[in-house]
């Protein structure tokens, strides 16, 4: 007997992407996650906690629209998508630490990537090294210095200090 696929965002071994309202659970795993960063981007652009819960809140009010893998019930991962102008979004894209290096975070770009038709841009630390290379790998080329700042300063709502220390990558 043929076994069918599973349902999209279902894997066979029962690891379900979802969309997830929950801030709490948002935030634990961004928070873990971010630990990566202390030491790494500018100090006086890490804090800790890296996400506070009213942040994140208002991130999702003006539209980052939050999915989540669930590994045995567990969040694993969060990724965002927030729907801006012409272009959509790739925001707060976490795994756990001790989940990293497991294709989580493939398993969520692949998922939002099939849930627009819209140009991807995803914005990161430029320090984040890993992070960057983690998206040129699945496709995403980094946009060149002179353009990056229009592009932030368009699409994100962000300080002056964040666009300086940061990069754009495109689909």
């Amino acid at each position: 007997m043929k076994r069918s696929s599973p349902p999209a965002g279902l894997s066979s071994s029962g690891d379900a992407i979802e969309a997830i309202e929950d801030p709490d659970a948002i935030a634990a795993v961004i928070n873990d996650a971010a630990l990566a960063y202390r030491g790494v981007i500018p100090a006086d652009r890490w804090h800790d906690p890296y996400m506070p819960r009213e942040e994140l809140m208002s991130e999702m009010r003006a539209g980052v629209k939050f999915f989540c893998l669930r590994q045995n019930g567990r969040v694993v991962g969060v990724m965002g998508l927030q729907h801006v102008g012409d272009v959509a979004l790739i925001r707060h894209a976490y795994t756990l630490t001790s989940r990293q290096h497991s294709g989580v975070g493939t398993r969520l770009l692949d998922y939002l990537r099939r849930q627009t038709d819209r140009p991807l841009l995803v914005g990161t630390w430029k320090a984040a090294t890993w992070a960057v290379r983690f998206y040129e790998r699945r496709g995403f080329r980094l946009v060149p210095e002179e353009k990056k700042g229009a592009l932030l300063r368009r699409y994100w709502n962000i300080s002056e200090r964040q666009i300086e220390e940061s990069v754009v990558l495109t689909l």
